[in-house]
């Protein structure tokens, strides 16, 4: 059993997917689109119009890990709240590469930094507002 992040942005989905494809790496893995929505055994399932072009469905991988997204018909901000996505960097300079990107656009919540537990750490929100915190073990050689 492994669990999988599933995140839902309102209408931004396809910007995040590039967002993290450019930042972190992200291999888009699958993409589908509500329009691809088969209608048969779906009648039940009415979307607004303007929802055909927006994600149904997306799997991006990054590093080792895959993160599940879509949009949603739901109007207004994204609500990311009450937990972080965490990035177990190899080294302080892949570390310190990716919080900056992540930070771009952002906000620092802690500038990452040595701690008594790790070689680096630093919290920020990217630009959707999600919650990220990147730790480089204090055993990992960088």
């Amino acid at each position: 059993m492994h669990l999988v992040n599933y995140l839902i942005f309102n209408g931004r989905c396809e910007e995040a997917i590039e967002y993290y494809q450019k930042t972190l790496n992200a291999e888009l893995v699958m993409l589908m689109r509500f329009e691809d929505m088969p209608a048969e055994g779906n009648e039940d399932c009415q979307m607004p119009e303007d929802m055909g072009q927006k994600i149904m469905h997306a799997e991006i991988q990054i590093g080792d890990s895959k993160i599940m997204m879509s949009d949603s018909p739901e109007q207004g901000p994204v609500n990311f709240s009450g937990f972080s996505l965490s990035i177990a960097a190899d080294s302080i300079e892949q570390g310190s590469s990716l919080f900056s990107a992540l930070a771009e656009d952002g906000k620092v919540i802690m500038p990452l930094a040595e701690t008594f537990w790790a070689k680096a750490f630093g919290m920020l929100e990217d630009k959707f507002g999600l919650s990220w915190m990147v730790n480089v073990e204090a055993s990992d050689e960088s």
